[in-house]
């Protein structure tokens, strides 16, 4: 309860601090939403890194040295938990929209920030609004801004992901911008598996080398979100080796050994 106190205050706070330059912006956004894009990632960089700092959280990043620092591009991810896109803005070293639920829309200055920083709230029962998704997305890279989602649609409940949506590829193979495959570990473990507490635990992100579309196969190009998936599969195992101390970790140790004891 402590820890979901502190990042629950440290968010309120970061809200207050930040009101007076949120309505700058707001007014730059007007006429140049890509400059008010630059400065606004910064500050959202530092206010989650803060919640995350406060909420006993250990953030692992991985790989930043592959993301292209000379060109926008469609960084695709598995969902983990509700602190990806925390996780994500943590770490990104490039001016990147995310695509998020629509859901998130309702929440005040948490959505006007991250109008501010050119992201997209997607309907994912209206097909309209998928097709808005890909054109605004587009539209984001062409101004050089990179785009970041999650293919598999909705957070995988289990440690195996959803199947990635080749419809959301399109952002690449309609702009040519290259893929860059993230990982995400240990989110699940900081909230989900034990909501609404939080709890100290470990995450990892890991940024992959970029997947460039004029290397890949017609096979490979063909069905690319499976391509990337397998890639961020294989990234996704290298992880386990910094979670072992996450309290779902360790209560699973402890399941399995009490399973082994009443076997024998």
């Amino acid at each position: 309860m402590f820890l979901f106190l502190t990042a629950g205050l440290t968010l309120v706070l970061f809200f207050i601090v930040t009101l007076p330059l949120l309505i700058v912006l707001e007014l730059v956004r007007l006429r140049n939403p890509v400059a008010a894009s630059k400065v606004a990632q910064p500050v959202v960089k530092a206010g989650f890194n803060a919640v995350l700092f406060f909420a006993g959280s250990k953030v692992i990043k991985l790989g930043l040295e592959n993301v292209p620092k000379d060109t926008p591009v469609m960084f695709a991810a598995n969902h983990r938990g509700l602190l990806d896109a925390a996780l994500a803005y943590a770490s990104l070293p490039v001016q990147t929209g995310i695509v998020s639920k629509k859901e998130l829309r309702k929440i005040p200055f948490l959505s006007w920030w991250m109008d501010l920083c050119c992201c997209f709230f997607l309907d994912r029962k209206d097909p309209r609004s998928g097709i808005k998704m890909i054109l605004q997305s587009i539209e984001n890279i062409n101004n050089g801004i990179s785009m970041f989602i999650a293919p598999e649609g909705t957070r995988s409940k289990t440690r195996e992901m959803n199947p990635f949506k080749e419809g959301s590829f399109k952002i690449s193979t309609k702009s040519g911008c290259p893929i860059v495959p993230v990982a995400i570990s240990g989110a699940d473990d900081i909230f989900e598996n034990h909501k609404p507490f939080i709890k100290r635990a470990t995450a990892v992100i890991e940024y992959g080398k970029p997947i460039y579309l004029t290397d890949l196969s017609d096979e490979e190009l063909k069905f690319v979100g499976a391509h990337t998936q397998k890639i961020v599969a294989q990234m996704l195992e290298g992880h386990e080796r910094f979670l072992t101390k996450n309290p779902s970790r360790v209560a699973e140790r402890k399941a399995g050994a009490a399973e082994k004891d009443v076997e024998k």
